[in-house]
């Protein structure tokens, strides 16, 4: 018998038995008096820029400056635009500089937010602009990740992704460096 062989047999011999998952008492999960502050603190801590306004006169300003610096961004916030990005592959979108998506959800106590793939119309969007712009309606924030995955729908589309905060690593020297692999910076828009 070969060694894998016998690797494989000792592993089928020695598995645990399966049990159920326990159940949580949610209601000793984490919770916050200002889910929107703790939000928006934490995603500053991560190196995010944060934004709370109730108009959205800020984040027109945003659009409107990166037009008139003519770099390639894509702006999902407008339905009409979607289907435009739907099929673009990595290196035709090896220039965009700023995008600009709307998250489902966030959450206060890691600053993550989902984004499934029919928000980012293209897998690719998130994580190949320099830029990256999410906005998020303040009604949407829980307080928790127990929360968050009761109310996403893991299984209503193919791809969906907790982003919290511009790409980051540490690996190198021990020197935090932010927009290592993904967007280098990050802007959130709570409005």
């Amino acid at each position: 018998m070969e060694a894998r062989e016998k690797i494989l047999q000792a592993v089928t011999a020695n598995k645990p038995d399966l049990i159920e998952l326990p159940e949580m008492d949610l209601s000793q999960a984490v919770r916050y008096s200002n889910l929107v502050e703790q939000f928006m603190n934490v995603l500053k801590a991560s190196g995010a820029d944060t934004f709370f306004e109730n108009s959205g006169n800020l984040l027109v300003t945003d659009i409107d400056s990166v037009k008139q610096q003519g770099d390639f961004m894509i702006n999902l916030l407008e339905k009409d635009e979607r289907q435009e990005w739907e099929e673009l592959t990595a290196s035709e979108l090896k220039g965009l500089d700023t995008c600009y998506i709307r998250a489902q959800l966030g959450v206060a106590e890691n600053g993550a937010m989902w984004i499934s793939e029919e928000q980012m119309s293209n897998r690719l969007l998130p994580f190949i602009c320099q830029h990256l712009v999410i906005v998020l309606d303040p009604a949407d924030i829980v307080d928790n990740m127990h929360q968050a995955y009761q109310q996403i729908k893991t299984g209503h589309n193919g791809f969906g992704v907790f982003i919290a905060g511009p790409s980051k690593t540490a690996d190198i020297e021990q020197n935090l460096v932010i927009g290592a692999h993904g967007a280098r910076s990050l802007r959130v828009y709570v409005i």
